[in-house]
């Protein structure tokens, strides 16, 4: 699936950052894991888990489930 949308010239945000903070967002409402989010970014589990950081979402320990899809998508 993609999604297009379209943003304000004034917010001045680039395409990566618009992508970061909806992944984050998804991770904290629990729709996605690190590891996935990591690799749609390209990046590792814990660069992402880094980058939570930036964007206020604090990071809950992996349940026993989550630890079993990142491995599943690594």
């Amino acid at each position: 699936m993609k999604v297009v949308m379209e943003l304000p010239d004034e917010l001045k945000l680039k395409e990566d950052e618009v992508k970061i903070a909806a992944l984050a967002k998804l991770y904290e409402l629990g729709k996605i894991s690190s590891g996935k989010a990591a690799k749609l970014l390209g990046i590792s589990r814990v660069e992402f888990l880094d980058l939570l950081g930036k964007y206020k979402v604090q990071v809950e320990p992996d349940t026993e489930e989550d630890l079993l899809k990142d491995i599943e998508n690594a």
